[in-house]
């Protein structure tokens, strides 16, 4: 028992050492979900931006089904995407959900055929490459961090965020590009 016990800590560290780096780096995390998502699956999966399940997509927490408490990050992800009440039958019951349930709780963002999946994905994240890296990294940590911080000072927040923004090339390019009425051309230098 004990052993087990050591090597989970071990391998969990692991994990929520790469689900910190997920939360809190500045590229949007594009997740795509075909089969099964379960336990460790499943928390990976919440901590995407923007998450794409196939149509054959299947969400479980699955922690409790084999005798252990959840982990990754999910206690904290999972409550704050659909709600204490859904969370707790997920996390209790382990109850698997459609693609088309997970969207509906706002599990994921959208629904996909299984055939067209990667390749829609893949489309999206080349997309937010061509963006503005660092201002979708200011706007991840502050929704992020939007749950414990009163509202004034997330707007204290937001001002540091967007002043710090118009002073990178990324912002003085998306200004001139929309007062030029033209595309911008980011490139998440500072």
């Amino acid at each position: 028992g004990s052993n087990v016990g050591r090597m989970l800590k071990k391998t969990t560290a692991l994990l929520h050492a790469a689900c910190a780096q997920f939360a809190r780096m500045d590229a949007p995390v594009v997740a795509a979900i075909q089969g099964a998502a379960a336990g460790g699956g499943l928390s990976l999966a919440l901590l995407g931006d923007l998450v794409y399940g196939g149509e054959s997509a299947k969400f479980t927490m699955a922690y409790t089904a084999a005798g252990l408490s959840p982990d990754g990050g999910s206690t904290f992800l999972l409550p704050r995407l659909i709600g204490l009440r859904r969370a707790q039958e997920l996390t209790l019951t382990n109850r698997r959900l459609t693609a088309e349930e997970a969207k509906a709780w706002g599990l994921i963002t959208s629904v996909l055929p299984d055939d067209t999946l990667f390749e829609t994905a893949e489309k999206q994240a080349r997309a937010l490459a061509q963006g503005p890296t660092r201002a979708f990294g200011r706007a991840k940590r502050l929704l992020l961090e939007s749950y414990e911080t009163p509202f004034e000072t997330q707007m204290e927040r937001e001002g540091t965020g967007i002043a710090t923004s118009a002073g990178e090339p990324d912002a003085q390019e998306g200004m001139a590009a929309f007062a030029e009425k033209r595309a911008p051309t980011f490139t998440g230098h500072l």
